[in-house]
């Protein structure tokens, strides 16, 4: 079987070398040294050539090695000259009968005319007139590429060439990798680099151990790199992405565990009292009985909270699910062990939100609370900072508010963080460091499949929540083109006359599609997608603009407020409508929400994403514009926010574009309504990152893994990284030395905090 001529010395399967111990430390420490070096170490790489790879975010040897294809040509099919069939991929082998070197104005060709007894073939190359010395009449070459039929002659353009030496060889054709280039680095360049790559890697320990590579039957990292590069067959090259995807995961949930594991020895938590009289009064306290979902995952936050390590558990709930009334069991555990718990919202609107839904509960359950926001006046503020640092109060929840410096808990020893992919990494280690070893519980509505959670909050152990505790009404969902808009305005109209309440959403408005896709691109610009799109593979969430709060930072006040003027005065006339914009100040936005939540306007123009977790049961009807700027995500959160009351619910996402992809999306939101298949179905068409908005943890490192694919995978790694910790927390043992020291180098800011 034939490989590549870049990689033709250097087989799939490497042969066993007998090399005493020594020597084979030597040579694999020589091999990692070198791999780290400047990728100028490798023969034939220039500073301009290296800059031209620097680009692509490659500046060592490693780097290299981890620029995978991202296709292959399988030209495996011999044929020969007369059964080579137009626009086919394939191989055919035979004798030159005539090359010629032209040079038709400054461009050089090189032709050659192979014949092989059952017909002609013309071969012409581009800026190669090499194979005009290297080849003469009676050569025998193997030619790879797709056929063309051109001036009476069956041909190939700058296809693969090898020479054949021995007439016996059996030629058997080739799988050629194309791996992601650019203009100064065109493929067969990079092919030349990474096979250099690939020869300074021989010797390199493999990372993972023994046991796990016999378990999974997973083929050596050296084989796995040779195969995923250069394969022989496409089984092969199945094979080594699966090793190397496996290691990828296992290496990512070390990283994250290792982080948690660090963090938890420096200090015992608290082992929290979880059947006191404060959760037995709020039990008695909650005019509902808990779902089965609801009571599991209370008894898995509680089961870790009684726990002397710290909790990092994290809650995921479809809209409407009940993943408050949850948190308050968790709430309650801290007061009945004599400490406090500080619980932080994205928003003011939901802080007090849940001052009036937990509130009550929290009185009958003699549970004090407070609650503190950027608008909470002076007077009341110092009262409740005193309440807090006294240890009177034992619930604060809040906005922004809680991270100052001047909130200082007497005892924190629970963080509650909802919508916890809304705040910073900076702010969500300025609030849990307001206790000591305190245990964190985040909460989410974004649904996130249990495989995408795992390779992005590993370090967390989860609960899900999926089935709603109380029986709405449903919420029918249609999409709409521009010149339809009129029924989705009826709908609102007639739902205004019967007394409810309807959204408008209107995303970036005053922004042209241009505008907003090139704010998009620039986000986005170092993406693994916005770079597939580059090299020419259309992706069709490439232009998404709205996929977190960031995006609408640009949206246009002017605009929004004419937009508003406009409904009032020609489509919803006698009703008043309200408008809320990005560059409002919280005290406006939470007039504008309170306003629309009382009834004083019965509809509200959003150019920003409602506010998550709002509730207004009289919302019945919400009308998205260009609802194709949404990633799938955001549109099921807005969703939520109508149908929340006895009322059925409307909702119409109205868009401009004619893209069979892109109205193909929306339309699974008009038949799916659960919001977990909807990410399942949102991650097969995107990437693995990509419906959280931006990529968190080191999930970018995950070139290889679809986490809708590869959900046993991830299963796997992460139980094996859970396993491998527990028996060797520093990774120290001799057999794991070699993975310790891989994932230090791919997450070097946990290594530094170490040494630190």
């Amino acid at each position: 079987m034939r490989s590549t001529p870049t990689a033709a010395s250097s087989p799939c399967i490497p042969s066993c070398l007998a090399l005493n111990s020594e020597s084979l430390s030597s040579r694999r420490s020589q091999a990692a040294f070198s791999l780290d070096s400047p990728v100028t170490v490798i023969k034939g790489i220039s500073g301009v050539r290296a800059g031209a790879l620097r680009s692509l975010g490659i500046e060592s040897p490693r780097d290299l090695l981890a620029h995978y294809p991202r296709r292959y040509l399988d030209m495996s099919r011999v044929s020969t000259c007369a059964d080579a069939r137009i626009s086919d991929s394939c191989t055919v082998v035979g004798t030159v009968y005539e090359v010629k070197v032209k040079r038709p104005k400054n461009l050089v060709l090189t032709e050659i005319t192979i014949n092989d007894g059952t017909g002609t073939f013309i071969v012409t190359c581009f800026r190669q007139p090499w194979w005009g010395s290297k080849l003469s009449r009676g050569s025998r070459i193997a030619v790879s590429g797709t056929v063309e039929f051109n001036f009476g002659f069956k041909r190939m353009k700058n296809p693969l060439i090898e020479v054949i030496e021995d007439p016996a060889q059996e030629v058997t054709g080739a799988i050629v990798p194309v791996h992601p280039a650019s203009e100064k680095l065109p493929a067969n360049t990079m092919r030349k680099l990474v096979s250099a790559a690939l020869d300074m890697s021989t010797g390199l320990e493999d990372p993972l151990p023994l046991d796990l590579r016999t378990r999974y039957r997973l083929m050596s990292r050296a084989s796995a790199l040779r195969c995923i590069h250069f394969p022989r067959t496409m089984e092969e090259s199945a094979a080594a992405r699966r090793r190397l995807a496996y290691e990828e995961v296992l290496m990512l949930e070390l990283h994250l565990m290792r982080s948690h594991v660090a963090q938890a020895a420096r200090e015992q938590a608290l082992a929290h009292v979880v059947n006191g009289p404060c959760c037995a009064a709020l039990r008695q306290a909650i005019p509902f009985e808990l779902t089965l979902e609801q009571q599991d995952a209370v008894s898995d936050i509680l089961g870790h909270m009684s726990q002397p390590l710290a909790m990092h558990h994290m809650l995921l709930g479809d809209v409407g699910t009940g993943k408050t009334a949850v948190a308050a069991f968790a709430l309650a555990a801290v007061a009945d062990s004599g400490t406090q718990a500080l619980m932080m919202a994205p928003t003011e609107v939901l802080a007090r939100q849940y001052a009036r839904s937990l509130g009550a509960w929290f009185d009958a359950a003699g549970i004090s609370w407070g609650v503190l926001t950027g608008s909470t006046d002076s007077d009341a503020r110092a009262a409740l900072l005193d309440r807090l640092s006294s240890g009177e109060l034992s619930v604060l929840f809040g906005t922004h508010a809680l991270i100052e410096p001047e909130v200082q808990p007497r005892c924190c020893s629970l963080v509650v963080i909802d919508e916890q992919q809304r705040f910073g990494v900076a702010q969500r280690n300025a609030l849990i460091e307001k206790g000591r070893a305190a245990d964190v519980l985040s909460l989410t509505a974004t649904p996130i499949p249990r495989s995408l959670a795992l390779a992005t909050y590993g370090d967390m152990t989860l609960s899900y929540l999926r089935s709603k505790p109380h029986e709405h009404a449903a919420t029918a969902t249609k999409v709409l083109s521009y010149s339809q808009i009129g029924e989705a305005y009826e709908a609102a109209r007639n739902a205004l006359d019967a007394g409810r309440q309807v959204y408008v959403v209107c995303p970036l408005v005053g922004q042209s599609h241009s505008q907003k896709d090139g704010a998009a691109s620039e986000r986005r610009n170092d993406s693994p997608d916005s770079r597939s799109s580059q090299e020419g593979e259309q992706y069709v969430y490439a232009s998404i603009a709205i996929e977190d709060v960031a995006d609408f930072q640009n949206d246009d006040t002017r605009a929004a407020i004419e937009q508003a003027r406009f409904l009032e005065q020609k489509i919803f006339c006698g009703y008043q409508v309200g408008v809320l914009h990005g560059r409002m100040k919280g005290p406006e936005k939470q007039a504008a929400m309170a306003d629309f939540a009382e009834g004083r306007t019965q509809v509200l123009v959003a150019t920003t994403v409602i506010e998550v977790g709002v509730d207004v049961p009289n919302a019945t009807v919400m009308v998205i514009q260009d609802a194709d700027r949404f990633g799938l995500a955001q549109l099921h959160q807005l969703r939520g926010r109508v149908g929340r009351g006895q009322a059925a619910g409307e909702v119409f996402l109205v868009s401009g574009s004619k893209a069979p992809l892109a109205l193909e999306r929306l339309s699974a939101m008009e038949r799916i309504s659960d919001g977990f298949e909807l990410a399942e179905y949102d991650l097969s068409l995107r990437r693995e990152g990509d419906i959280l908005g931006n990529r968190q943890h080191g999930t970018s490192t995950l070139k290889l893994v679809n986490v809708v694919r590869d959900a046993a995978l991830i299963e796997a790694a992460h139980a094996d990284a859970r396993a491998l910790l527990d028996a060797d927390p520093d990774l120290n043992q001799p057999e794991h030395r070699a993975l310790r020291y891989e994932v230090a180098r791919a997450f070097p800011e946990q290594a530094q905090r170490k040494e630190d």
